[in-house]
């Protein structure tokens, strides 16, 4: 989507940062330096709705379950329609048994 936008040196670098990370303990770490708790939780937050999305959960559920807003739920919702398919390779890659989202696929 916007790929050509961010790439550069500063990306790169940050992103083989967080390639080199060694376990979960090590990731908190990283990024309780890295951003600030607001920043953590958003990314987080918009995750969860990619997975809740995934498993078909209507907005209405999701806007309960996570807090997230509708704008934010149609954002991430636009990513699988359009997107790099990211969110569900990686989801698929943490819960492999659960169904992948298909509706409106390209």
């Amino acid at each position: 989507m916007q790929i050509e936008k961010i790439k550069g040196h500063q990306t790169d670098q940050l992103f083989k940062a967080v390639l080199e990370l060694k376990d979960l303990d090590e990731c908190y770490k990283f990024f309780d330096d890295l951003c600030t708790m607001s920043e953590i939780q958003s990314l987080a937050q918009r995750f969860e709705v990619a997975h809740l999305l995934r498993l078909k959960k209507t907005y209405e559920t999701i806007k309960n379950e996570t807090g997230a807003s509708t704008a934010t739920i149609s954002r991430v919702r636009r990513c699988f329609d359009y997107g790099n398919d990211t969110y569900d390779e990686m989801l698929g890659r943490l819960y492999p048994e659960e169904q992948p989202f298909d509706a409106g696929r390209k």
